[in-house]
């Protein structure tokens, strides 16, 4: 018989929140992906981000509400995907609770981190899509561009650079201007 081959462990959402106090991770189908700290300048454009968000839906009076990370995502209702992008914009208040948001975010923003490179482009572009997220962005300071996602419409993303004004899908009338992103 052929020597056993060592079982990997399956992590649930119980190890997640078992982590020591400031260790981050996020959790795909029972593997954990731990989270580098962010650098200063990815705290100054998700600073950016959030108050250029935050500032538009209190001035128009929307409903939706943004969360920056860390900020519990449940994409799914198995509890498989556990997931704390960027930056999360939610119009459906039924999805949040004292946890965080079960499903899809209307609008996520990754901001790409060397070591999660992989990870935005590939995997959370596919889990987002599949979890039905109407609008992603991601941000890669180091080409200094913008990947805009209309997951509504079944087309190649958008790109654009940080001196561009972004007008965003799920919004007629937000438009962010990169060229006021300050490193």
């Amino acid at each position: 018989m052929p020597p056993s081959l060592a079982q990997e462990k399956f992590y649930t959402l119980d190890d997640i929140y078992a982590l020591p106090v400031g260790e981050r991770a996020e959790l795909i189908d029972g593997q954990i992906f731990y989270m580098a700290p962010p650098s200063t300048k990815h705290q100054r454009i998700l600073s950016f981000l959030h108050l250029e968000i935050g500032n538009h839906i209190r001035a128009k009076g929307g409903t939706c509400e943004v969360f920056p990370a860390p900020f519990a995502v449940f994409l799914f209702a198995d509890h498989s995907k556990y997931l704390e992008p960027d930056i999360s914009v939610i119009c459906d208040k039924s999805k949040l609770d004292e946890h965080g948001c079960k499903g899809a975010p209307d609008w996520i923003i990754e901001i790409v981190s060397p070591s999660s490179r992989a990870m935005d482009y590939y995997t959370k572009l596919s889990l987002y899509r599949e979890a039905g997220v109407r609008e992603y962005w991601i941000v890669d300071s180091n080409k200094q561009t913008i990947l805009v996602y209309d997951m509504e419409q079944a087309a190649a993303p958008t790109i654009y650079s940080f001196t561009d004004m972004i007008r965003t899908n799920i919004y007629d009338n937000l438009e962010i201007d990169f060229s006021k992103l300050q490193f």
